[in-house]
Formats: C-alpha cells, structure tokens, sequence
C-alpha cells in the first residue's frame, strides 16, 4: 500500500505543472461570485451572486472574492459576513463548518448553524457566558460535564466577541 501511495506522489516530467500560486494574478475577469451557504434544515443561499464572503477561518479570517485561489478550511464560531455589489452586507454568527473554495469563482459554506447576527441578544449571550463560566468553575477537571461547559463558554464568547461585547 505504502509502495503505492509514494508511486502516484511522485512527480514525473509528463506531469503537467501546476500554474497559478497563491499570490499569482488571476486570468479571469474579476467581478462577482458565487456563494452556497447551507445548513441541515435549509439553504441560506443557492448560487447567489455577492462580491466577497469574510470568513472565520480555524487558521484566522479571510476574505474570499471572485477569482480566488481554491480553498478548504474548517471555520471557527465566529462571525461571517457577505458582502453584496451593492456596498449592503449581512452577518451571521456561525458556530464552525467549512468553507470549500472552488475554481470558478464559487464558494460553498456549510455549518451546522447560523444565525442573523440582528437576531442575537446581547443580555442573553452575557447571561449564558456567565453560566457557561460558572459551569466550567464548578466541573471537575477533565470530565465531560467541563469539556462542554468549556464549549459552551467558548461559542458565548465568540457570540460576544461579535457583538461588541467584552467579555471576560
């Protein structure tokens, strides 16, 4: 099997090279792209045309915009934001997912949930962090019961984070 792996990993002269780099200029014309964004029960939005999507990356935040080198990441919660032709742009807090960058100027964001960030509360996210940080005060070391108030904690501050909220 191994013999095999390193057999098709290998590199020969016929092998076409690749040619466009991660800070290489694109050959396509600019303009807007194309954004999927789904969730379990629904689509958000199917083909839609936007100029960028800023996304909360595991490794840091990016933009993605048309013509953007293909991309795979794995989203943290945070906030991401799509921005239209039209200067308008919408928010969402998404508490992780992926984000797959395709040729083409098409980008596909998939996340277990999402919400409007309008539609968030700031009082509750600053009740539910103080619970979250209780939680995890009172559990004992290395046990379920801290792993998930930990989770918790960490998604009512990235909840407050984008926000505005300073929670410590």
């Amino acid at each position: 099997m191994m013999n095999t792996l390193r057999h098709l990993s290998r590199r020969t002269p016929t092998t076409t090279p690749l040619t466009r780099r991660f800070a290489t200029e694109s050959t396509g014309g600019g303009g807007a792209m194309t954004l999927n964004f789904n969730l379990p029960q629904e689509t958000l939005y199917a083909s839609a045309p936007v100029k960028s999507v800023v996304v909360p990356g595991a490794m840091g935040e990016y933009e993605v915009t048309a013509d953007h080198v293909p991309i795979v990441a794995e989203l943290k919660a945070g906030m991401l934001t799509i921005n239209f032709e039209g200067g308008e742009s919408e928010k969402y807090f998404v508490a992780g997912g992926f984000s797959l960058t395709h040729e083409g100027s098409a980008t596909d964001i998939v996340c277990p949930e999402a919400v409007k960030l309008d539609d968030l509360d700031s009082a509750i996210v600053q009740k539910n962090y103080e619970a979250a940080k209780a939680a995890v005060a009172s559990a004992e070391a290395g046990s379920m019961e801290s792993a998930e108030a930990t989770i918790e904690l960490e998604v009512n501050r990235a909840m407050g984070n984008a926000l505005g909220l300073s929670l410590a």
